[in-house]
């Protein structure tokens, strides 16, 4: 994996210009001792973590009250607890921005385009706060919304987060019990929902899905019909308790937004793990929490200032929403895209960019990879002159990827591998915009997380792959799961496998320049002959190859052992041969390691993968050895699953 020299190095200019640099010097004078490099400034921001998150307050301007201690209980985990005598509202951070600039554009695919100025936010969110008071919402009451990634969605959180409410979303696409399965739980006062959506230039109604959403959430006072199909009139008029949004905010007249400062550990996000192995869990995020460490990652690691240009490739239902909207914090535009990332091609992303002058440009390993498999390239197609970053989630980006970015995007960028999840609404291991980029490798930890690598045995280990652990306390982590009042859910999914320290479940290594590797997850990791193995170590290597679209790689249960199956879909007009198979062997060999080898290669047409876009290795494994997967719901294409049943090149 290591090159002789990065993919990218950041100029002098940029150094000198990035936040990182100016916070540095602040650090600096506040430890009383220089950092010579990246891996000072983190060394120190862990060992004092007092020092550390109170400079981050201050230099990344959060409004209010911070109160005089830091960190309580700084040696629990959980139990620690950061700005206790704090009181802040996530909303007033947001919307501390205000005039005639514009704080975001929307377009949903070629149908829609639309922008908001600060101020024009400002009333919308305005006269949604009157909504839901009259509605009777309150401190602590939860609000519901299976919504698009379009502006309606951002000023209803904003409206309900800034009366103390809590706020949970999902996308349009989920089916009606995925949608039941995670706002049943959590007993929503308020539901919102579109009166459609647009995919692949389609008009998608979903009128008969929220009418038997909401008769089934008795919770729920009222249903608001947001207008994006033009007929939310016409569909609010035929479910119970419904009401288009439009006449639900008529009566109010805009007027100056009010904020109600909570402490910091309030309540703000429910979020939902990905629930293909049962009913998901409902994690709790704090507004204090989730806050300073978005503007952290936003302003130290993203580089955002204010005036950006700020995308991420995002639908409501996964945590990079609520990463992106954090960005108002900064005074960056939002750049809002919902749809299909490749109608009416898979120029319509970089179009936008360079429309809207985008500065940030997130998107998904998945996205990158299928830009790359179409033959697109956007570095001859596209100027991209604005774009300082692109940043990459969701799944590992591969190699090939990271070259494809620099010999096929733009070659000056800086690119961003990041990784975190739905459980900390934020990244352990992200970009460093002063370091260079090496392929194939996250840049490092997040400032502020004390992110180590760890054998089955609790101890730290270097260029070798174990479980990815944070041995501190972070303020990012979940304030618990919703209805675990004992804490005992909670405690069994983070900090069951080593006492007082977080184990996240990914699979990851160190690498000689003080990077990141995250091999998949550690729960889908193959052991075959007891040697723990990556998935995304086959990934890297066979798509790679042009026959080769996608692959998904499980363990099987077979005599007495584990082996590798390895599934593969392919290319058009392409036939899986014993030549092919033979070709796919050698690449997986050679590129990564005899034991990475497949002992079964099969060729399917479709490969299961969740509404975010994740390949789901788990659910595919159940149905590969007979047991039920508990939550088709929780997955775009559910029917791809019944691709793996009973196959009888596994029989043997």
């Amino acid at each position: 994996m290591a090159t002789s020299t990065p993919l990218w190095e950041p100029s002098a200019e940029r150094i000198e210009a990035a936040p990182l640099t100016a916070f540095a010097a602040k650090a600096e004078a506040r430890a009383g001792r220089g950092f010579s490099s990246y891996a000072e400034l983190h060394r120190w921001s862990v060992a004092e973590p007092e020092a550390f998150w109170d400079l981050v307050w201050d230099f990344c301007g959060v409004v209010g009250d911070k109160g005089e201690v830091v960190l309580a209980d700084g040696d629990r985990m959980p139990g620690a607890g950061f700005f206790p005598e704090a009181r802040l509202n996530y909303a007033e951070n947001l919307l501390a921005t205000s005039g005639p600039g514009t704080a975001m554009v929307f377009r949903g695919e070629d149908k829609v385009e639309r922008r908001l100025s600060w101020n024009e936010l400002h009333a919308l969110v305005s006269r949604l706060q009157q909504l839901f008071s009259s509605l009777g919402v309150r401190e602590g009451d939860r609000i519901a919304a299976m919504m698009p990634n379009m502006p309606e969605t951002i000023a209803a959180m904003l409206a309900a987060t800034s009366l103390g409410a809590v706020w949970s979303s999902c996308s349009p696409d989920f089916g009606e019990q995925g949608v039941l399965d995670r706002f049943g739980q959590i007993e929503p006062v308020v539901f919102i929902a579109p009166d459609g959506y647009w995919y692949n230039g389609k008009a998608i109604e979903v009128a008969d899905k929220v009418a038997a959403v909401s008769a089934k959430l008795s919770s729920v006072k009222k249903v608001l019909i947001v207008d994006y199909l033009g007929t939310s009139g016409d569909v609010a008029d035929s479910i119970g308790k419904a009401v288009s949004l439009n006449d639900a905010i008529e009566p109010f007249a805009i007027k100056e937004v009010t904020f109600k400062r909570l402490p910091f550990s309030h309540p703000l996000f429910i979020l939902f793990s990905s629930g293909t192995t049962g009913i998901p869990k409902c994690i709790v995020h704090s507004a204090g929490g989730t806050l300073i460490q978005h503007v952290k990652e936003h302003r130290l690691h993203a580089g955002l200032v204010q005036g950006d240009r700020f995308f991420y490739f995002t639908t409501c239902g996964w945590m990079m929403w609520n990463w992106l909207v954090t960005g108002l914090a900064t005074g960056a535009t939002l750049l809002l895209y919902d749809g299909s990332p490749f109608y009416p091609s898979g120029n319509v992303l970089f179009d936008y960019a360079d429309a809207e002058k985008m500065t940030y440009f997130g998107t998904s390993a998945k996205f990158i990879d299928s830009v790359r498999k179409a033959d697109l390239e956007p570095i001859k197609s596209h100027d991209l002159g604005s774009v300082r970053t692109i940043s990459s989630t969701g799944s590992p980006l591969s190699p090939e990827d990271f070259r494809f970015v620099y010999e096929g995007i733009k070659r000056d960028v800086h690119l961003a591998s990041i990784s975190g999840g739905t459980d900390i609404v934020s990244c352990f291991v992200l970009g460093v915009p002063t370091e260079p980029v090496w392929e194939g490798e996250i840049q490092g930890p997040g400032l502020g997380m004390a992110v180590d690598v760890w054998d089955d045995d609790g101890k730290p280990i270097r260029r070798e792959k174990g479980e990815l652990v944070c041995t501190r306390p972070f303020p990012a982590m979940p304030i618990g799961f919703w209805n675990d009042p004992e804490g005992k859910k909670y405690h069994g999914a983070y900090f069951e496998r080593f006492d007082n320290v977080w184990c996240h479940g990914d699979f990851a290594e160190w690498t000689g320049h003080g990077g990141i590797i995250i091999h998949g997850r550690s729960d889908a990791t193959l052991n075959p002959g007891g040697v723990r193995i990556g998935t995304a170590e086959i990934y890297n290597q066979v798509e790679q190859m042009p026959e080769i679209l996608e692959a998904l790689a499980i363990g099987q249960d077979f005599d007495n052992d584990v082996r590798v199956v390895l599934f593969v879909r392919l290319a058009p007009g392409i036939a899986l041969d014993e030549a092919l198979e033979k070709r796919i062997r050698t690449k997986i060999r050679t590129g990564a390691s005899p034991r990475h080898v497949p002992a079964r290669i099969v060729a399917v047409t479709d490969i299961p993968r969740t509404k975010s876009g994740k390949i789901t290795e788990l659910a595919v494994r159940d149905i590969v050895h007979g047991r039920s997967v508990k939550n088709k719901e929780a997955l775009a294409n559910p029917e791809a699953l019944e691709l793996f049943r009973d196959l009888p090149q596994l029989a043997s």
